[in-house]
This record gives C-alpha cells, structure tokens and sequence, in this order.
C-alpha cells in the first residue's frame, strides 16, 4: 500500500494529561509502517457537553501510514485502552481520546468509522491545532482548515506549548 497522509487529534483530563498525551504522541510515532511527520503545540481547553470535569490537553499530529484506515483506527483503539480509557458515558472525562481525523481525502462511513471525524470543523480545540500543522489540508466537503476555523470562537482555549519544526504531511 502506498504512504497516506493522517491526522489524529489527541486529548485528555484525567490522571495527568499532558504526561497521556505526550505518551500518546510516542506511541503514534511506534505504529508500524507509520512516520510521525507533524505535531502542534498542546492546547489548554474548557470541556464540552459535559462541563462537570476538568480541562483537557489537546493537540493534532501529522502522519505518514501504510496503514489502511481500519487498521489505524484499531491501532488508536489500542492505545487509548492501554491508557485506561473508559466510555462511561458521552462527553465523559477520559484518561486518552484519540481521533482519526482525515486520511489521504477519503470519505467514508462504517461502523465505528467516518472520515473527515464528523464533528471535527466545530471544534476548535480540534481544528486550531490542526491549522497549525497542515492550514492547507482540504477536508472533503468542508474546505480547507484554515478556512474552517476562521469561523469558529477559540474561546476558552490556552496554548501551552510551541511545537517543533516538523513539517505537515
């Protein structure tokens, strides 16, 4: 198979969660036949839905896979239960999220499995970060990233740390 482009947002807010995420971000760039090539700075956001739980860490890597997108998302499947994740119930607080967001353009709807992530362009703490690492990338039937969060409040999100020079697949 031919190396796609993938991007994956990461979050958490229990336990400790930069120490998750950046354990996260490890663990994605270990995946077989995959290249971590792009991570954005961490992010500080107010939670959703349920507003009863603490603040989440989230940020969006680059990658290069081999991988089929069914393939990928088991593998985050993976490693959001060796990090403890419990879906008690939606919008709960939760030690690992991990988010397949787009894959090489494609469009699909599966089990378990839609690509662009459906609610991707109304999130900012989704959309910012991934701006930051790949502002050009098209999200079918939405436009291109940046052009997706030009509209959307950035309210309640603090940058916490610089990302390095990696570039964006």
């Amino acid at each position: 198979m031919t190396e796609v482009a993938a991007f994956i947002a990461l979050g958490a807010n229990l336990g400790d969660p930069l120490a998750q995420v950046e354990r996260a971000r490890g663990e994605l760039s270990r995946l077989p036949e995959t290249r971590l090539v792009a991570r954005s700075a961490l992010y500080l956001s107010s939670p959703e839905g349920f507003a009863d739980q603490p603040d989440f860490i989230n940020a969006v890597v680059g990658l290069m896979t081999r991988l089929s997108p069914r393939a990928l998302m088991t593998a985050l499947l993976e490693i959001e239960s060796r990090h403890g994740r419990d879906r008690a119930f939606k919008n709960a607080p939760r030690t690992l999220d991990l988010d397949l967001l787009l894959y090489d353009g494609l469009v699909m709807h599966e089990p378990g499995l839609t690509l662009p992530h459906p609610r991707m362009t109304d999130r900012a703490f989704v959309m910012l970060p991934l701006a930051e690492i790949a502002p050009d990338v098209l999200i079918p039937g939405h436009g291109r990233v940046a052009a997706c969060l030009a509209g959307l409040p950035a309210a309640g999100l603090t940058r916490l740390s610089v990302p390095d020079s990696r570039a964006a697949p």
